[in-house]
């Protein structure tokens, strides 16, 4: 595999994870009981934190991506193992 399709791929897995780990420990300011700035939405959190989220988001993605390498060097699921509307043959073979 090429470093630059490595990059794009764990990129790919770093933007998935940030999605993924942005809702946890997050407090609007009624939860943190923080007086709210007029006009503010009622869902806007008290405490957000880039770094927090980036070193989460930094950690998930590299375990996903390290499954996801693992996965490609080995060869444990194959593009035609995800394939289930093919029929199988008797002998476990497709076609």
């Amino acid at each position: 595999m090429k470093i630059t399709s490595i990059i794009a791929i764990f990129t790919l897995f770093w933007v998935l994870s940030a999605f993924l780990v942005m809702p946890f420990g997050v407090r609007t300011h009624e939860e943190a009981g923080i007086e709210k700035v007029p006009g503010q939405a009622d869902s806007a959190p008290a405490n957000f934190s880039a770094r927090r989220i980036c070193i989460r988001a930094t950690v998930l993605a590299v375990v996903l991506f390290g499954a996801f390498y693992l996965n490609y060097v080995n060869e444990w699921i194959l593009p035609q193992d995800l394939d289930f509307f093919t029929p199988r043959n008797l002998d476990g073979g497709r076609g």
